[in-house]
This record gives C-alpha cells, sequence and structure tokens, in this order.
C-alpha cells in the first residue's frame, strides 16, 4: 500500500485547514488593526449613530 489510508489523509487535512483558517484569520486581524485603516473604522463605527433623512419617514 502507498500509506495514504483515509486517516492519513483527514489528518492532514485537518491540519491543512486549521493552518489555512488562522492564517486568514491573521491576515484580518493584521489588516484591523493596520495604523492605515484607523481612521476609515472610526469613521464607520459612527455611521449607525448619524441621522439621516430616512428616520423621518
Amino acid at each position: 500500500m502507498s500509506g495514504l489510508d483515509y486517516e492519513t489523509v483527514a489528518r492532514f487535512a485537518q491540519q491543512g485547514g486549521t493552518l489555512y483558517f488562522a492564517a486568514i484569520f491573521a491576515a484580518g486581524v493584521a489588516y484591523a488593526l493596520w495604523p492605515k485603516h484607523k481612521e476609515a473604522f472610526q469613521r464607520l463605527a459612527q455611521l449607525p449613530l448619524e441621522k439621516d433623512e430616512s428616520d423621518n419617514v
């Protein structure tokens, strides 16, 4: 046999998926915490609190 039984493939897929998720999560956190994006995130955080014309309907 070649050594690629179900358990080997399943373990590889689980570990690979975990590493992939961790990399994507770390990239998202880095993007959110990057100093260049701070002003945009602060502006977007205040957006639900702003009053607009549709509030009078």
